[in-house]
């Protein structure tokens, strides 16, 4: 079973995070998917895309029938938008649960559905507001939790773990090493 990290090269505050990540020991290239890079360490396996990822459906699923190895979560590293524009970190089920058949879909997902939770959301969410706190992130960040409201779909247990609010925060190296140090590695 193996923990999958997605993230693409299209959002600072994913690629970000990824970067510190694979800026770790232990991490070797992997078996691609679909034309997407992955690398291994351990039981972690991050994928590397150059599209949006709330619209890339099934991941775990495709991970699964290009390796035979069975996801046991998915982790999905993104940017955070808020109308505030406060800096924060944030950590999050997916899904659209809210929406009816025939709704706008905006931002992926699937009309009243939502992916099980991530077990490991409360977990993470201490760890990351401790690591923020004792690297100065706070109180400049905000580290919350956040409502699902968008794709993609998934069948394992799934979070998002997101930087925000602005540009300007999305490349912070200091709240992409915080998130890299949360990470299962």
């Amino acid at each position: 079973m193996v923990t999958l990290i997605v993230a693409t090269t299209i959002d600072p505050a994913s690629i970000g995070p990824a970067s510190a990540l694979l800026a770790m020991p232990g991490w070797h290239p992997g078996p691609p998917i679909q034309d997407v890079p992955s690398f291994v360490n351990r039981d972690v396996r991050l994928l590397k895309h150059d599209s949006s990822i709330v619209r890339e459906d099934h991941l775990d699923t495709r991970w699964e029938e290009t390796t035979g190895e069975t996801v046991d979560e998915v982790i999905f590293l993104s940017k955070h938008t808020a109308a505030s524009n406060r800096p924060a970190l944030t950590v999050h089920p997916i899904g659209v649960p809210h929406l009816t058949e025939g709704d706008q879909l905006p931002v992926g997902g699937k009309p009243a559905w939502a992916a099980p939770p991530n077990p490991r959301i409360g977990p993470w969410f201490r760890l990351l507001k401790s690591i923020a706190d004792s690297h100065n992130l706070t109180p400049e960040f905000e580290v919350t939790l956040e409502a699902t409201h968008h794709g993609p779909i998934t069948n394992a247990p799934t979070m998002f773990v997101e930087i925000g609010s602005t540009e300007e925060y999305w490349k912070r190296q200091d709240a992409a090493q915080a998130i890299a140090l949360v990470g299962p590695v």
